[in-house]
């Protein structure tokens, strides 16, 4: 059960540093998430954020505003 291929409890947890396409800029969803969170623990993000970097900011915010599983 579990293991690093999909399906089970979400999606297998992966560094971003070592993303394929972790280097591109963040995704739309990301922004808005992101934006969200920033709003909710009153802080401002980049709008520049590469996609890895924005994985980064969502899993810290999501810890600063109790969003986090």
């Amino acid at each position: 059960m579990g293991g690093t291929e999909g399906g089970g409890e979400g999606s297998p947890v992966k560094d971003p540093d070592t993303w394929v396409t972790g280097d591109e800029p963040m995704t739309g969803p990301q922004r808005s998430y992101l934006d969200t969170l920033a709003r909710e623990a009153g802080e401002e993000l980049p709008g520049t954020l590469t996609k890895a970097e924005a994985s980064e900011q969502i899993d810290r915010l999501q810890d600063a505003t109790g969003r986090g599983a």
